[in-house]
């Protein structure tokens, strides 16, 4: 196996970073281009059934961003979005007049299913759960919650459809890792809900004591599209 310096190397003499907004080389995402981008200043409790509260950094309108996590998710050589795309969520949470506190926490990303993660090499909630899990310093569980059926990809489907689809796909193990703990469950957009709220009800029925989705955009089913 390559050393890792050396991997990184061969990727940017070949594949040299490009901003996406501007072109200009150096970066995935330039100091100017991401000021473009509008971070949210407010929070509003956002409860369901099985979310305590929800935090959403940016809204997936705005084109640059949804460029920028499409690439992330769907485009090879682009695994280094991460430490930008966690980077909003991190502003995000600084900018808030009522800063939370996550010391408490435990982070568990919502999984791909194998197939996908076997394609694209690794899941982009877990990139983002590593960085934000640094930067709270709290702990990362990455395969305690885990998929276990594919679905058909929740982007083609109608709001009504997304809930049916995405019912029983998940499922966890090692409760004794989860049970009593507050979690923060980390995905990239949140749309109708429904992934996070059926992965929220299996980490409930592994025995989580509270749950708070954090994610890096929310969007319309509308907007989820490519």
């Amino acid at each position: 196996m390559l050393p890792e310096k050396f991997t990184n190397f061969l990727l940017e003499l070949f594949f040299p970073k490009f901003c996406f907004g501007c072109q200009r080389e150096g970066n995935y995402l330039c100091p100017d281009c991401k000021s473009t981008l509008e971070i949210s200043r407010s929070h509003e409790i956002c409860s369901s059934q099985n979310l305590k509260d929800l935090y959403c950094a940016l809204d997936y309108r705005n084109p640059l961003l949804k460029n920028l996590i499409q690439k992330f998710k769907y485009e090879p050589f682009v695994r280094e979005l991460a430490p930008t795309l966690s980077s909003l969520i991190i502003e995000h949470l600084q900018l808030l007049d009522n800063k939370p506190s996550f010391k408490d926490f435990t982070i568990i990303p919502v999984p791909l299913e194998k197939r996908k993660l076997k394609g694209r090499g690794f899941n982009q909630a877990e990139e983002i759960s590593k960085e934000l899990s640094s930067f709270l310093a709290i702990p990362l569980i990455p395969n305690c919650l885990i998929k276990t059926k594919e679905t058909i990809p929740q982007v083609e489907l109608t709001t009504e459809t997304r809930k049916e689809n995405i019912k029983g796909t998940f499922s966890y193990q090692h409760p004794e890792l989860v049970k009593e703990k507050k979690i923060l469950l980390v995905d990239d957009v949140y749309t109708t809900g429904s992934t996070m709220e059926e992965a929220a009800r299996v980490l409930r029925e592994a025995g989580a004591k509270e749950i708070i989705g954090i994610v890096i955009a929310r969007a319309r089913p509308e907007d989820d599209q490519f």
